[in-house]
């Protein structure tokens, strides 16, 4: 990104840095995958991933302020710690590729959304049908 960053207003820098983070974090993905990137990255990594991916938190996001503290936090210095682990050319063909994909002109697979949603809603009903169980005795 060559934005000059102190001409940005800060929303506008807060928005870069929001879409570096995902970039990398896709860019993590695809290292998790890659034969060149040893054992306790890729490791590291997944971790990371899947928590910055996951929607259960730490600490939930409902709670005011505190809720978003880990998502600043904890996903941006998981990032930083696995993106130095990696080695540098595995990082930068990563990065590439990340961005080639997030800029629209790659098709996007909802697959592993669906997937997600489809989990979600099944432990959903499943929650309601245990409710009414718990309430009708």
């Amino acid at each position: 990104m060559s934005t000059d960053r102190k001409s940005l207003s800060r929303i506008e820098r807060w928005k870069l840095h929001a879409a570096e983070l995902r970039s990398d974090t896709y860019a993590l993905y695809l290292a998790c995958r890659d034969p060149r990137v040893p054992w306790l990255p890729k490791f590291l990594a997944a971790i990371v991933v899947a928590y910055a991916l996951s929607p259960i938190d730490l600490i939930p996001d409902f709670i005011p302020v505190i809720g978003y503290l880990d998502d600043l936090i904890l996903v941006p210095l998981g990032l930083a710690l696995v993106i130095r682990l990696v080695p540098e050319e595995v990082m930068a063909a990563h990065r590439a590729t990340a961005a080639h994909r997030l800029s629209g002109t790659h098709h996007i697979k909802w697959a592993g959304a669906a997937i997600v949603l489809i989990i979600w809603g099944i432990l959903l009903v499943w929650l309601f049908i245990l409710a009414r169980r718990m309430l009708g005795e």
